[in-house]
């Protein structure tokens, strides 16, 4: 199996006749999905999507990938293909339009009008290419044809992307559910098809490499939403994914069965549900969706909310919920479901929400506590009969963290895929097709590119680092007045300390040292500022190291008169 390493430089020029596969984002973690593609000079793009921070990334609200190394090349791109329309593969597609809006994005139904109302708050107007299931579609030199997945979501495509190099499956997010809600099955026919034909390099989803068996149909859900909706005493608060439109349909169904109403809470969940109505993907009795202003008139066991925030993120309904900070206040008897997967790295935020619900009286139900989710992905036993169906002569696992793509790897070997056709790869490492054979042939920049209110890109790991001190350690300030030509103290130390722990009196102990060093420097000559603010620095952080074992960001100002 190929591995990149540390020491990879810029890959060489294409040679004539290559394919070049470049992943920019969704290889070593769960997100930020996107793939450049190379032929002739050209350029396609596979999903653009966006990744969300973790704790420590605070005042973070996405993360990017980086478009670096095709921000000179934009005119080479022939498009944009949209396999879904979650977050992860659609969310960075209105910044990379920002910088050329006239990129043509590829995408089924469902997917286009998602992508269609995010651009609509950027002021974009895209140029779009519907595509279906069997449909296949010439976009510059690449030859593309597109095939049904089963996903979380409805009208998941996989694409076929043909070149003079050889053929790319690329599968997207896909399961093999047998028993799908839409009755949209995994086109295996189509897979074994391509394969006859021949696939030179299969990029396949690796989220459920690890996870042995098959993933549980969907449907599954039904009866325990059921049993939860039959013991439900009062409200009933639902948490999902804005784009989850198959468990969405589940709990609607639910709710007029057992006689609720239910009202979408949330911008995002609100929009994308009305698109999935209104393009028929869901379907809702008359009169079982109300506006969240009308439940007040309801009594409470008739009432269902349906809202975002099952990863525990801070803004998100749910969180401000359990943080009495939303006007929908959980009461004593409230059920929640979350009806959701943790994404890696989400858990103490999950966990910190549920325990918040608790606390008010709410009945948490949970994957942890019921089978209130099932997987979007295909586990290992899936893959594997996936593998014998495409028989790939080159694999290359994406979408998953470091532990994910060996998994998938091992799985491919398994079913005969040589070692030496396998290529684990991460972010930014290049990987080219020629004359059959995949190999890594170099890196480029592939970094977080974090989205900070209006600002993109501006903020980076030392803001980063700056803020998790402040947010962890607290700060120091000290204001010190210098004479401009002797650099004698003429005013302070003055010292106040913010979120440190640390009394503003206990610096009497501290404040004759760092006087003490600011004269001593006066007689050696220093009077240059920023050589004093060091000097302080370095003192006042030794002191609070030796009596405190903390770490404050510690802000000298030096005025000079």
């Amino acid at each position: 199996m190929s591995h990149p390493h540390p020491e990879l430089g810029p890959p060489p020029p294409l040679p004539e006749g290559g394919l070049r596969v470049t992943p920019l984002g969704g290889l070593g973690e769960i997100g930020r999905n996107m793939t450049v593609f190379e032929y002739g000079g050209r350029l396609l793009i596979v999903d653009c999507g966006v990744l969300f921070p973790e704790e420590e990334q605070p005042g973070i609200d996405l993360i990017l990938p980086d478009f670096s190394s095709i921000r000179d090349r934009l005119d080479d791109i022939e498009g944009i293909v949209l396999t879904h329309g979650h977050e992860d593969h659609i969310g960075g597609v209105p910044f990379l339009l920002r910088e050329k809006p006239d990129i043509p994005l590829i995408g089924s139904k469902l997917t286009l009008a998602l992508i269609e109302a995010k651009l609509q708050e950027h002021r974009i107007r895209p140029y779009t290419l519907e595509v279906a299931e069997g449909n296949r579609e010439r976009i510059g030199p690449f030859d593309c044809e597109f095939i049904a997945v089963n996903h979380s979501i409805p009208d998941a495509l996989a694409v076929a992307i043909r070149t003079p190099a050889g053929m790319v499956v690329h599968t997207g997010d896909f399961k093999m559910d047998q028993l799908p809600l839409d009755n949209r099955l995994t086109d295996l026919h189509a897979f074994a098809r391509l394969s006859e034909e021949g696939i030179d390099l299969l990029l396949t989803d690796s989220t459920n490499a690890e996870v042995p068996g098959f993933t549980p149909h969907e449907r599954d859900i039904s009866n325990v939403l059921r049993q939860v909706f039959a013991g439900a005493r009062k409200r009933i608060i639902v948490a999902s994914f804005a784009s989850h439109v198959h468990r969405i349909q589940q709990i609607l169904d639910a709710a007029h069965e057992y006689g609720r109403r239910v009202a979408f809470v949330g911008r995002s969940m609100v929009r994308n549900m009305g698109i999935a109505r209104d393009l028929g993907y869901l379907k809702v009795p008359p009169g079982l969706v109300v506006d969240v202003k009308t439940l007040d008139d309801l009594p409470d066991h008739e009432v269902v909310l349906v809202c975002t925030g099952s990863q525990g993120e801070p803004m998100a309904a749910l969180s401000r919920m359990a943080n009495r900070d939303h006007q929908i206040r959980i009461v004593d008897g409230d059920t929640v479901i979350l009806a959701s997967s943790l994404i890696p790295g989400n858990e103490n935020a999950v966990y910190r929400v549920i325990n918040g619900l608790t606390r008010w009286g709410a009945n948490v139900v949970h994957k942890g506590n019921a089978k209130v989710h099932v997987s979007g992905h295909a586990s290992a036993g899936e893959l594997l009969y996936f593998y014998n169906i495409c028989r790939p002569r080159n694999l290359m696992p994406v979408h998953g963290e470091w532990r994910h793509l060996r998994a998938n790897a091992e799985l491919g070997a398994m079913t005969g895929v040589p070692h030496d056709r396998i290529v684990i790869a991460e972010d930014g490492v290049v990987v080219d097709l020629i004359e059959g054979k995949a190999k890594i042939s170099g890196k480029v920049q592939a970094g977080y590119v974090y989205v900070d209110g209006l600002s993109v890109g501006d903020v980076g790991e030392p803001a980063l680092k700056d803020r998790k001190i402040l947010g962890d350690e607290g700060i120091i300030s000290v204001f010190v007045v210098v004479d401009s030509s002797t650099g004698k103290i003429t005013g302070g130390p003055h010292v106040q300390a913010r979120g440190s722990g640390i009394e503003d009196a206990a610096f009497a102990d501290v404040i004759p040292k760092i006087t003490e060093v600011l004269e001593r420097s006066a007689q050696d000559g220093v009077v240059e500022p920023h050589q004093l603010q060091q000097l302080i620095r370095r003192t006042l952080g030794k002191w609070v190291s030796d009596s405190y074992r903390r770490r404050p960001m510690i802000l000298p100002v030096v005025v000079e008169v």
